[in-house]
């Protein structure tokens, strides 16, 4: 209780220099508008306290991840690229050079040339089997069955929907498959977090080319050593899978 008194108490003498410091920035840019060229309602002071910082923070799973999975398919070059509920980021960006289709449980009301919408369970999905040349779905078969975003509760619902993606990825096509890794455990219910050796063993019939890692320090390794993944409580996944041409 003391610690969390003193955690209190430092983090309330933080906010009150920020609000100090505020107000002083403030006071100094109406002393020196002397144009006026716009004004300063009281109602519309928008305080963005946390931004003063010495370097730029960002979240390096969802930084990291979208440029490794761009990188490989500008490579790759499919004549079109289909993504399965990853972040909107990625196939809006994706569609400036690849046409792409983007589905999602939540469909997106995206307005991009090169990009269509629309909606796909993915433990059901309605393409063909062996249809699809390039597919993705990253930082997304961990959620599944774990109810969050109204999903229906299923334990097996991850493996259902990596059946899936399988089952719809051409005969040699490509696969991109981002999901946590390290320390194997379900924090419900926001996610799941694999081990390497679980997704592999989910991937029989596929070839893995290449496999990248954040790690919790943030760091990004490309063609990482899977051996990182056993030091990391949660790290982040990057698979590219292509589909066996026998299957």
């Amino acid at each position: 209780m003391i610690k969390e008194a003193k955690n209190y108490l430092a983090q309330q003498s933080a906010n009150f220099k920020k609000e100090r410091n505020f107000k002083r920035q403030l006071r100094s840019f109406q002393e020196k508008d002397q144009k006026k060229r716009l004004c300063i309602p009281e109602a519309d002071l928008y305080r963005c306290l946390n931004d003063n910082t010495g370097v730029t923070y960002f979240d390096a799973h969802y930084i990291y991840h979208p440029a490794w999975a761009a990188r490989v398919i500008r490579r790759n070059n499919p004549a079109k690229h289909i993504d399965i509920s990853s972040t909107l980021h990625f196939c809006t960006l994706l569609s400036a050079f690849i046409p792409t289709e983007f589905y999602d449980f939540r469909p997106a009301k995206l307005n991009l040339d090169n990009l269509s919408s629309g909606s796909a369970d993915l433990t059901n999905l309605f393409f063909a089997s062996n249809s699809v040349e390039s597919i993705s779905c990253m930082h997304t078969i961990e959620h599944i069955g774990l109810g969050r975003y109204g999903d229906p509760i299923d334990p097996e619902g991850d493996v259902k929907a990596i059946q899936e993606l399988q089952r719809v990825t051409a005969k040699g096509g490509s696969l991109f498959l981002v999901t946590p890794v390290g320390r194997p455990r379900i924090q419900f219910n926001a996610h799941r977090i694999y081990s390497y050796e679980m997704i592999l063993d989910l991937f029989a019939g596929f070839e893995l080319e290449e496999f990248s890692l954040i790690k919790d320090d943030n760091e990004f390794v490309r063609e990482a050593d899977p051996e990182l993944v056993k030091e990391q409580s949660y790290g982040c996944g990057c698979f590219y899978f292509r589909k066996n041409d026998t299957e």
